[in-house]
């Protein structure tokens, strides 16, 4: 039983622009958003969410209030991986003390590690934990790379189901397909070739544009599922502009923008991560029209 199927939002961390601490208010009316608007799943404290920024008592504090406010009815998925396994743990046993369905665990990074010292990171905290993992592989982040060797090795162990690859490379996802059992899930994490990826066989998205088009990203995972197949090439042709323009600064600048832009959020980050520039601010402004439906009046 895979922890979700369809598309998962990689969610923005609102804060005050006064203070600089979290916006309680805006991350509720957050988590209201997404639940009125077809989001499959929750990703809390991920890098779209600033975890790198955050620290651990406002990481837990974010994964227990969305667990407790969402009441079950999407899968709450933690963000508690970094590049020191006893600190992962750490956060990983706590998220699931205070009711995470399941983790989202990225390669270690800058001190990276060796073949062996990457399996053995895994392991390590799957074998700390009773919640399904899901293994992150960004190497254009983290400089490290998961083979598919490794993630075949790391499918064996019970706690470890699935994999977010952001890879961006639709050979290293066909190999994962073909060599992993059905039941171990892979969920795209480049928004650009969510449809590529689809056709891979993968079981649906981490996504960074569903923080502003969350009924498409779900209706672009049932369209496919449905063989609705021209139907989502029309959506996926849609979503071309928008999801190359929230990346033209680091994420989440440009989405966390464009969220303040519909109303939700106030325009505030951590440094070292500071607003957009004027020239992205007016190509975001060019997808006003395409995200109105969802602006709070």
């Amino acid at each position: 039983m895979h922890i979700y199927e369809g598309s998962a939002v990689a969610l923005v961390t609102p804060f005050d622009e006064r203070t600089n601490e979290i916006d309680w208010t805006a991350f509720e009316e957050l988590l209201d958003f997404h639940l009125d608007n077809l989001t499959d799943a929750l990703v809390i404290t991920g890098t779209t969410g600033e975890s790198s920024t955050l620290t651990d008592g406002e990481q837990i504090e974010l994964i227990k209030f969305a667990v407790d406010y969402v009441d079950g009815r999407v899968p709450i998925i933690a963000g508690t991986g970094i590049n020191d396994t006893a600190h992962s743990i750490k956060l990983s046993q706590q998220a699931e003390m205070v009711g995470a369905d399941a983790l989202l665990i990225v390669t270690p990074y800058y001190n990276k590690t060796s073949t062996r010292g990457m399996l053995i990171h895994f392991k390590t905290i799957a074998d700390s934990v009773n919640i399904p993992i899901i293994l992150y592989h960004v190497p254009g982040r983290t400089g490290a790379v998961l083979t598919v060797d490794q993630v075949v090795e790391l499918a064996n162990h019970p706690n470890i189901v699935a994999i977010k690859d952001a890879t961006g490379d639709l050979e290293y996802t066909r190999e994962l397909r073909e060599r992993l059992p059905e039941e171990f899930a892979i969920y795209s994490g480049n928004d650009d070739i969510n449809l590529e990826m689809l056709k891979l066989g993968v079981n649906g998205f981490i996504s960074v544009t569903a923080n502003v088009l969350p009924r498409e990203l779900h209706q672009q995972y049932e369209l496919f599922a449905n063989g609705q197949l021209d139907e989502a090439e029309a959506l996926t042709e849609r979503l071309a502009g928008i999801n190359e323009a929230l990346f033209l600064e680091t994420n989440p600048i440009p989405v966390k923008y464009l969220v303040h832009e519909m109303g939700y959020i106030q325009n505030s980050y951590r440094l070292p991560l500071i607003e957009p520039s004027e020239e992205v601010k007016t190509e975001l402004a060019q997808y006003d029209t395409l995200v109105s439906d969802y602006k709070k009046a």
